[in-house]
């Protein structure tokens, strides 16, 4: 039989409904692990009225995930053997809806739950009492633990007691096929290109860095507000939504810049990803373990909150063409290398999975014997009691 596996994601990443007719399977290529042996479903979108979408995102503010989403999905991640989620968002609920139906962890028929965690750590110091202690105790539902950098998971062992699994996050590469640049020529004035709606970017060191400087333009797409403060004259903000608008995005460029804050999450691997493969040098802010994917051969790191470092860092490409086009090769080939792609990241979670049931079922038959001694066993228990 089929290890049965629900793919539980944040509403809106309905497979049914996301990208639709782009066919591109489900968000983060958990599709990937479909095969004989991992039959997998995956949380579904509810159809809702105005006022019971307000009252679903008012309690996942108050909560920090979505509850009624997840409840929602109750009976299909009930009947599954093991949970998949993609960030705290999902598992946060899924284990309190395994609690509230009394499926704890240990128990044989409970499902099993991978829990992966993303922004929960960088966000830690910042809970009080309550949501702290209410997120201590849903942990404990939690069979494995996931995160995407190393820098996270040996966070968790401080602030948890619990080792956690660093997995390396991947790429669609139908949606940007690896193509190793051969050759680089920087324009005048030099182009520049930053994306992202992560809350750890750094808008305001990339704007100071570049901003107003008639030697380079620069594209910056992201949702998030940028203060009127930070307006330059050489730098368009705007939405570049949809990946023919980002490919449009990528090929303007002459560099990418992945400016950021501390984080301990790796903000910015997406944009690296891409990067790396459309075949354009890359300067990021050495945070949050993005070596983990990309080491100092394959992209400028720089030191958070130096304007004069990123700006330095970019010049150098310009003035040394040829070293740019080397790191851009380099990138290319280590995502290949490290098969940084959507298929790899499902194959590790099937390899996590199989370890968990392995040890559920190593537990079960270690409990089986200790519950059920062997005829010797009782034997020498009935001489010490008398032969009664």
């Amino acid at each position: 039989m089929s290890t049965k596996v629900h793919v539980h994601l944040f509403y809106g990443a309905d497979p049914r409904f996301y990208r639709k007719g782009d066919d591109i399977g489900c968000l983060y290529g958990y599709h990937h692990a479909q095969s004989e042996a991992f039959a997998l479903t995956y949380s579904q979108d509810a159809r809702e009225s105005r006022p019971v979408r307000l009252l679903r995102r008012a309690l996942k503010a108050a909560l920090g995930f979505d509850l009624i989403h997840t409840w929602r999905n109750r009976a299909e991640m009930l009947r599954s053997d093991v949970i998949w989620t993609h960030t705290e968002q999902e598992w946060l609920a899924a284990a309190l809806m395994l609690l509230l139906c009394g499926r704890k962890a240990g128990r044989g028929a409970s499902p099993l739950l991978l829990a992966q965690s993303v922004w929960l750590i960088d966000k830690w110091p910042s809970y009080g009492i309550v949501r702290s202690w209410l997120y201590r105790k849903l942990m404990t539902r939690a069979d494995r633990l996931t995160t995407l950098a190393s820098e996270n998971a040996g966070l968790c062992q401080d602030y948890f007691q619990r080792d956690a699994t660093p997995l390396l996050y991947g790429l669609n590469t139908r949606d940007f096929p690896v193509v190793p640049p051969t050759h680089w020529t920087p324009r005048t004035p030099l182009r520049i290109a930053a994306i992202g709606n992560d809350r750890d970017r750094d808008w305001e060191t990339l704007i100071k860095a570049f901003g107003n400087d008639p030697r380079y333009t620069v594209k910056l797409a992201t949702r998030r507000r940028i203060p009127a403060s930070l307006r330059a004259s050489n730098v368009e903000i705007a939405l570049f939504s949809g990946i023919r608008k980002q490919h449009e995005l990528y090929d303007w460029a002459d560099v990418i810049v992945v400016p950021l804050r501390p984080n301990s999450h790796a903000s910015g691997i997406t944009v690296m990803l891409e990067a790396a493969a459309v075949g354009k040098p890359m300067v990021a802010t050495d945070v949050g373990a993005l070596r983990d994917y990309f080491p100092a051969d394959e992209a400028a790191y720089v030191p958070p909150f130096e304007p004069q470092a990123l700006r330095d860092a970019v010049d150098r490409f310009a003035a040394a063409p040829h070293e740019a086009l080397r790191q851009a090769q380099a990138a290319a080939a280590g995502l290949l290398a490290r098969d940084l792609t959507t298929e790899h990241y499902a194959m590790q979670h099937v390899r996590i999975t199989r370890e968990m049931l392995n040890a559920r079922g190593q537990a079960s038959a270690h409990a089986s014997v200790s519950s059920h001694p062997q005829p010797a066993a009782q034997a020498r228990a009935r001489e010490s009691r008398g032969g009664l």
